[in-house]
């Protein structure tokens, strides 16, 4: 059945308005925004058709390119756009909502502020926590992404960061595509590396936490190098 021969009041929008978000199922917040299906066809099902797809993970649906959307029946440029829309205005609301100056003294609030952001990238990426003398966070600045696999970090490039915001310590954060939050030897060098130079600078490193994802055998989907004892060594 289309919704237009659905009643009033069991259409997506009209529950919407009358219910709140929270009633709705996933396929009909999609079916929403996808506003019409194929001709003759419930734009609910498509969003349906689109979560089995993907095994109804709204994770995974994040991380889609326009024509990886496209390549669903129902789904065209536009709508694929609009998709990606709201995949990327729910990520900047997560960040909003925990950019109030947050005080960052442990793995769990560093990972807690930026799992959502770490969650839909595909390649590694090392960004820095730039902290006031509180701990609080200044801002978190983008320093460099790699591949799958591999990043290249430069001292020069984090620092610098820290010094124009005038930081007094930095956290080191950087995901792991792979979901394995286990830190590589290079993970580890590098680590090194950017306590030395913040030695000498009189900028604190206080931690590097590598982001993965938590499976049945690992609970935690992080990994702190502090926790680990790469810090003391």
């Amino acid at each position: 059945m289309r919704l237009k021969d659905q009643p009033a009041s069991e259409r997506p929008r009209e529950r919407l308005a009358a219910k709140g978000a929270d009633a709705l199922s996933n396929a009909e917040l999609i079916a929403i925004l996808l506003r019409t299906g194929l001709k003759g066809t419930n734009v609910v099902e498509v969003g349906r058709q689109l979560l089995k797809k993907y095994d109804g993970s709204l994770r995974t649906l994040a991380t889609l390119s326009v024509d990886d959307l496209r390549k669903i029946k129902g789904i065209g440029r536009d709508k694929a756009v609009t998709l990606m829309a709201a995949f990327a205005l729910a990520r900047k609301m997560a960040a909003d909502l925990c950019r109030d100056e947050p005080l960052l003294e442990t793995p769990e609030a560093i990972v807690e502020l930026l799992r959502e952001d770490c969650r839909v990238r595909q390649v590694e990426t090392f960004q820095a926590l730039l902290l006031n003398t509180r701990r609080r966070l200044i801002r978190v600045e983008p320093i460099s992404q790699g591949t799958l696999d591999t990043l290249l970090v430069h001292p020069r490039e984090v620092f610098k960061a820290a010094i124009a915001a005038n930081a007094a310590a930095i956290v080191l954060v950087h995901n792991h595509p792979s979901g394995d939050p286990t830190p590589s030897e290079a993970d580890i060098k590098v680590t090194r590396d950017l306590i030395r130079a913040g030695q000498l600078l009189k900028i604190d490193v206080l931690d590097h936490v590598i982001i993965g994802r938590a499976t049945p055998e690992r609970q935690k989907d992080y990994a702190s190098l502090r926790e680990l004892g790469y810090f003391y060594s």
